[in-house]
């Protein structure tokens, strides 16, 4: 008998390949709002702005509060410790273990 899993099983990323895909994103755009960031990532901002605020508080990446008019804006920004970790951390884990690598 197969077992059918629910889609969301399907599209289910680590947490270190999240981080990866915040960085890299940060990374190829130089900076984005919020709602860019967790949108190209594929992510939902509820679950993830915890680790939003944790790899703030890492130096990973920066964030800066917009203020126009009525509406504010968090805009991000990688760090250069967030663009070390991805080439000198997840670069080498990802060939060691998956045999590809997309670091900066």
């Amino acid at each position: 008998m197969a077992v059918i899993l629910p889609n969301h099983h399907l599209h289910y990323r680590e947490r270190i390949y999240v981080i990866r895909d915040l960085i890299l994103k940060l990374f190829e755009n130089g900076e984005l709002d919020q709602t860019s960031l967790i949108s190209f990532c594929g992510l939902n901002l509820v679950r993830h702005k915890s680790l939003l605020d944790q790899m703030e508080s890492n130096n990973l990446i920066n964030s800066t509060r917009m203020i126009s008019g009525k509406k504010v804006s968090t805009i991000y920004k990688p760090t250069h410790k967030g663009v070390q970790f991805c080439t000198e951390i997840l670069g080498p884990f990802e060939e060691m273990f998956h045999g590809r690598v997309r670091s900066p």
